[in-house]
């Protein structure tokens, strides 16, 4: 694939206080360097902030330092996160790939530095079942735009113009000359987007520049630009629950539907809806703390609701959906 390289400008905000009544202000950011949880995950861009903020909220019942089970690195920072006391000092993962192929390259070490990876994907190798894929929440992905762009006139794309956008066989919109975006390689939500508007890798045009930050809206900053977007995300950033990287984006329909609700949640009917996941090794599955923390567990018709599952207020503050029975299950498996 042949790759327009541009600059691309932005800052990201400061964290603000979260504006509603659940939580403390957000925990956006890797743990305080020296401190050290049973629980490491990395990975995934769209789910960090709430990987946070789960983080923040289940506690641990064998008590660390600050008495939390769950440390959730964020997807971008310094080059290195430090994760255990002893060793441990690993490349950080961007993305939900890179935070799966981290995960499974650790698995043969004998001091364990991560115990799963954050994921905005389900599997794409489905030949074994060396990992779990177990669902937490809903997202969807649509489309973003410049507010001030011509693009913003009620804009409403089907999944059969994105494949020709992504392809550089559609170059013009409202008479704007269209500079299609992609989150980068080993993103998620990258992924996600293709697969439902029906573009392999090989098939993406050399219009598209594929090098932006996912979910950063600040990344466009010209009149055709136009992005695949996490809804959870953008609802958490313009609510100010994490820090606002929306820029002067919005959102688009496809396929004649809106991506939110009317009182501004997310549609969990818009036609890229999509579970998020925690990945672990399957052998781990049977380990108490992985066990307690992510899966669900149903022993003579009475379920066992997982710390991350109970947490249904803290899914939807960050602007996701709640699975309902399906958060926790464990019948997704794959290689990566």
């Amino acid at each position: 694939m042949n790759v327009k390289s541009r600059v691309r400008l932005g800052a990201v905000a400061g964290v603000a206080a979260l504006g509603v009544g659940i939580l403390a202000p957000v925990a956006s950011a890797d743990p305080a360097i020296g401190e050290y949880r049973q629980l490491v995950g990395v990975g995934s861009d769209t789910t960090q902030d709430v990987g946070n903020g789960l983080g923040s909220a289940i506690t641990d019942p064998d008590g660390t330092p600050d008495n939390q089970l769950i440390a959730s690195y964020n997807a971008t920072g310094t080059a290195t996160i430090k994760t255990r006391a002893a060793g441990c000092t690993i490349n950080r993962p961007n993305g939900s790939s890179a935070g799966i192929d981290a995960l499974r390259a650790d698995i043969p070490n004998a001091v364990r530095c991560i115990d799963f990876a954050r994921s905005s994907r389900g599997p794409a190798d489905t030949t074994t079942n060396k990992l779990t894929w177990i669902p937490f929440a809903k997202d969807a992905v649509s489309v973003a735009v410049r507010s001030d762009s011509d693009l913003n006139d009620g804009l409403n794309l089907s999944t059969a113009e994105l494949h020709d956008i992504y392809t550089c066989v559609k170059t013009t919109h409202n008479d704007v000359s269209l500079t299609p975006l992609l989150p980068q390689s080993g993103s998620g939500t990258r992924t996600f987007f293709l697969e439902k508007i029906g573009v392999t890798e090989a098939q993406v045009g050399a219009c598209v520049d594929g090098t932006v930050q996912e979910h950063d809206g600040t990344a466009l900053n010209s009149a055709g630009d136009i992005a695949p977007y996490s809804v959870a995300q953008y609802i958490a950033q313009t609510g100010h629950v994490v820090p606002d990287r929306h820029g002067v984006t919005v959102l688009g329909q496809v396929n004649g539907v809106a991506p939110r609700n009317t009182n501004g949640s997310l549609n969990t009917s818009f036609p890229y809806a999509r579970d998020v996941y925690n990945v672990v090794e399957t052998a781990k599955l049977s380990d108490a703390t992985i066990r307690s923390a992510f899966v669900n567990v149903t022993t003579g018709g009475t379920t066992t609701v997982s710390k991350v599952c109970a947490q249904t207020a803290v899914i939807s503050a960050y602007g996701f959906g709640t699975l309902g029975t399906a958060c926790g299950t464990t019948s997704l498996t794959g290689e990566r």
